[in-house]
Protein backbone atom coordinates (compact mmCIF):
# COMPACT_ATOMS: atom_id res chain seq x y z
CA UNK A 1 0.00 0.00 0.00
CA UNK A 2 1.07 3.55 -0.65
CA UNK A 3 0.14 6.96 0.73
CA UNK A 4 -1.42 9.69 -1.35
CA UNK A 5 -3.64 12.78 -1.22
CA UNK A 6 -6.81 13.19 -3.28
CA UNK A 7 -6.27 16.31 -5.37
CA UNK A 8 -9.32 16.14 -7.62
CA UNK A 9 -12.23 14.16 -9.01
CA UNK A 10 -12.68 13.02 -12.59
CA UNK A 11 -16.20 13.25 -14.02
CA UNK A 12 -16.92 10.86 -16.88
CA UNK A 13 -20.18 10.69 -18.79
CA UNK A 14 -19.29 7.22 -20.05
CA UNK A 15 -17.33 4.54 -18.21
CA UNK A 16 -16.42 0.94 -18.78
CA UNK A 17 -19.24 -1.20 -17.36
CA UNK A 18 -17.25 -2.62 -14.42
CA UNK A 19 -16.25 0.82 -13.07
CA UNK A 20 -19.73 2.34 -13.18
CA UNK A 21 -20.75 3.42 -9.69
CA UNK A 22 -17.18 4.23 -8.63
CA UNK A 23 -15.63 7.70 -8.45
CA UNK A 24 -12.35 8.26 -10.25
CA UNK A 25 -9.97 10.42 -8.23
CA UNK A 26 -6.69 12.19 -9.01
CA UNK A 27 -4.18 11.10 -6.35
CA UNK A 28 -0.83 12.71 -5.58
CA UNK A 29 1.54 10.05 -4.18
CA UNK A 30 3.18 11.01 -0.86
CA UNK A 31 6.06 9.80 1.27
CA UNK A 32 5.88 9.22 5.05
CA UNK A 33 6.48 12.93 5.68
CA UNK A 34 3.48 13.74 3.45
CA UNK A 35 5.76 15.24 0.79
CA UNK A 36 4.86 14.87 -2.88
CA UNK A 37 6.66 12.12 -4.77
CA UNK A 38 6.19 11.36 -8.44
CA UNK A 39 3.34 12.38 -10.72
CA UNK A 40 -0.37 12.22 -9.87
CA UNK A 41 -2.27 9.07 -10.82
CA UNK A 42 -5.92 8.19 -11.38
CA UNK A 43 -7.44 5.75 -8.87
CA UNK A 44 -10.85 4.15 -8.43
CA UNK A 45 -12.29 5.24 -5.09
CA UNK A 46 -13.57 2.28 -3.07
CA UNK A 47 -13.42 4.13 0.27
CA UNK A 48 -15.45 7.31 -0.28
CA UNK A 49 -12.51 9.73 -0.09
CA UNK A 50 -12.80 13.40 -0.90
CA UNK A 51 -10.51 16.16 -2.12
CA UNK A 52 -7.69 17.00 0.30
CA UNK A 53 -7.89 13.74 2.24
CA UNK A 54 -4.80 11.61 2.83
CA UNK A 55 -5.52 8.07 1.66
CA UNK A 56 -3.79 4.79 1.05
CA UNK A 57 -4.05 2.96 -2.23
CA UNK A 58 -3.00 -0.23 -3.98
CA UNK A 59 -1.75 -0.67 -7.52
CA UNK A 60 -1.33 -3.37 -10.17
CA UNK A 61 -3.54 -6.47 -10.21
CA UNK A 62 -4.40 -5.97 -6.52
CA UNK A 63 -6.32 -2.80 -7.48
CA UNK A 64 -9.33 -4.89 -8.55
CA UNK A 65 -9.57 -6.83 -5.26
CA UNK A 66 -11.55 -4.19 -3.29
CA UNK A 67 -14.10 -3.88 -6.12
CA UNK A 68 -17.22 -6.02 -6.38
CA UNK A 69 -16.22 -7.40 -9.80
CA UNK A 70 -13.81 -10.12 -10.90
CA UNK A 71 -12.04 -8.12 -13.61
CA UNK A 72 -11.86 -4.40 -14.40
CA UNK A 73 -9.45 -2.14 -16.31
CA UNK A 74 -8.06 -0.63 -13.10
CA UNK A 75 -4.43 0.07 -12.18
CA UNK A 76 -4.99 1.80 -8.80
CA UNK A 77 -7.69 1.74 -6.09
CA UNK A 78 -8.14 3.87 -2.99
CA UNK A 79 -8.69 1.42 -0.15
CA UNK A 80 -8.65 3.62 2.95
CA UNK A 81 -8.70 7.11 4.42
CA UNK A 82 -5.88 8.01 6.83
CA UNK A 83 -6.95 9.43 10.20
CA UNK A 84 -3.46 9.96 11.63
CA UNK A 85 0.16 9.05 11.08
CA UNK A 86 2.62 8.37 13.92
CA UNK A 87 6.28 8.07 12.99
CA UNK A 88 8.90 7.03 15.55
CA UNK A 89 12.35 8.37 14.89
CA UNK A 90 15.16 6.35 16.40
Amino acid sequence: MQLGRVIGTIWATRKYETVKGYKLQFVQPLNGKLEKIGDPIVAVDTAGAGPGEVIFYVTASEAVIPMDVDMAPVDASIVGIVDSINIEIS
